[in-house]
């Protein structure tokens, strides 16, 4: 090879790493624009509380409505990107995403913000594997993949970061739907420069899409979901009882479905490899113990403190600072010391500083708090940044989609049940504080439903019956807080101990791939 072959074979080989990390920069705007929204509508919730005033279980629903539909569609919306490619419908699921904004910005009513946050959980579908599969399929060098990964995971600590600091400062000035509005230019930037840098890529061999097994997904999972919530909001009913049958069957149908098709929405067999099934679960029960804690967190900073919203974001800051910190440096330490050591280390971690804070109370000072949440972000960076790298190395790069399609789910199954199962927690020892004797039957009922609602109801009372009733309600509030806190706990050492089986021998990929 002459001088000048070598000179220009160089600068192509250069020309090509600087284009994977442009790409990259693109796909960490989509995690971006999904982690500001999720993370903005806890920081809105008492605005948009004495708005639109939501009962207690609406107000659940709120929440975890967005969860329940992207954990339903996350293994369709992985598996179609594998079909018609990931780059297509990343562009068209993060141009939903960005409209639906609007409509959530606009929401008149509690009905109207369910809807809004389910066509939000739609789009969303889209963005994540999809973002997941193009890193899987955009970088062959294992070493490359994990600092590439750690930085997607950055960006979504980032954005959880971001998200309630910007949200604070809107929430200052405007009315609560324009935390909605900031996903917009976001969106146009990732659209506009999408378009160009990004390359396409999808399985040449997945066969068709089976709308079937797409269904039966979809049902399954929000049916099981919403039998899980309604049993630990209102105890068991009919209702119950029928909602649970069918998700249960709709799951065991799909599961017989994809055994026998020749190209199934999701390739079962993925699940023999411990490694890949012990990551899966690990993310999923992770979740869990957050989820539930962290949605109720901004209302005790604002309803039980008296934070402002601006400054209740920035108390939210050092749990995304400590999972930017260790998300960038996990997958070189999971190559020194071992997968199941960092995985299990970070676990740990996590459930010790949940544990940390069952014993706040309404004149807890920052620094345990601050610590606590530094402590969950070191956590939360190591085990999913390396259980990520771990679903994606475990499946050949034209599965990719699929693959971190189940990432996903369990990440948002996860989420959904944590906020409805400790959310139920936290509300039902809520809802036993007792209101002054004075306070009328309305009244006191509005309290009952949610902290917003007992201090939006105490504003009709005289300020010493006001005061009384609002004491009340936040002793009441903490106490479930802290007793969630406990459940999260226990639930994340249990999981810390069963990643350390379920990981044995389990190590990150060295050699790139050709």
């Amino acid at each position: 090879m002459s001088r000048t072959e070598q000179l220009t074979h160089a600068k192509g080989a250069e020309g090509k790493k600087r284009g994977r990390w442009l790409a990259l920069s693109v796909l960490v705007l989509a995690v971006l624009l999904v982690a500001v929204d999720a993370t903005v509508l806890g920081l809105a919730t008492p605005a948009l509380s004495e708005d639109l005033k939501p009962s207690g279980t609406q107000l659940l629903w709120i929440g975890d409505i967005y969860s329940f539909v992207i954990a339903g569609l996350l293994v369709s919306m992985g598996s179609l990107g594998d079909r018609i490619g990931r780059k297509k419908l990343l562009l068209v699921g993060a141009t939903a995403f960005g409209a639906v904004s609007v409509l959530n910005a606009y929401a008149t009513s509690p009905e109207m913000m369910i809807i809004a946050r389910a066509l939000l959980g739609v789009a969303g579908a889209t963005l994540m594997p999809s973002t997941l599969a193009l890193i899987r399929n955009i970088f062959h060098d294992p070493k490359e993949r994990s600092l590439a990964i750690g930085i997607w995971g950055a960006t979504a600590s980032a954005g959880a970061a971001v998200g309630p600091v910007v949200g604070g400062a809107l929430l200052q000035h405007f009315w609560w739907g324009s935390v909605f509005l900031i996903n917009l230019p976001v969106m146009i930037v990732l659209v506009i420069v999408g378009i160009k840098l990004l390359p396409e890529s999808k399985n040449p061999v997945a066969g068709p899409w089976d709308l079937f097994s797409v269904a039966l997904s979809l049902v399954g999972i929000i049916g099981v979901v919403y039998a899980v919530k309604q049993v630990a909001t209102h105890g068991m009913g009919w209702e119950v009882w029928v909602a649970a049958v069918i998700g249960a069957g709709a799951l065991y149908t799909f599961v017989r479905r994809q055994f026998a098709l020749t190209s199934p929405l999701l390739d079962m067999r993925l699940f023999k490899h411990r490694g890949f099934s012990g990551a899966v679960l690990a993310d999923l029960l992770t979740v869990f113990g957050l989820s539930g804690l962290v949605f109720f967190l901004s209302q005790f900073l604002q309803l039980v403190q008296g934070r402002d919203p601006l400054e209740a974001g920035l108390a939210e800051l050092p749990a995304a600072i400590g999972a930017v910190v260790t998300g960038l440096v996990a997958g070189k330490y999971a190559r020194k010391y071992g997968v199941r050591g960092i995985v299990t280390g970070g676990l740990a971690a996590i459930g010790i500083a949940l544990a940390a804070l069952t014993v706040i109370h309404k004149e807890t000072g920052y620094p345990l708090l601050g610590a606590a949440l530094l402590v969950v972000g070191l956590g939360a960076g190591f085990s999913f940044t390396v259980t990520a790298d771990v679903i994606l190395s475990s499946v050949p790069k034209e599965q990719a989609g699929s693959a971190s399609a189940v990432s996903e789910t369990a990440y948002e199954l996860g989420a959904a049940l944590g906020i409805a199962l400790l959310g139920s927690v936290v509300t039902g020892v809520y809802q036993g504080f007792t209101a002054p004797a004075s306070v009328s039957g309305p009244v006191a009922d509005a309290a009952h439903e949610s902290l917003g609602g007992a201090v939006e109801a105490a504003k009709s009372l005289d300020p010493q019956t006001a005061e009384q009733m609002v004491g009340a309600a936040q002793v009441a509030f903490v106490d479930g807080l802290r007793l969630a806190s406990g459940v999260g706990a226990a639930v994340l050492l249990a999981t810390a101990v069963a990643a350390w089986f379920l990981l044995k021998g389990q190590e990150l990929q060295e050699g790139i791939e050709h």
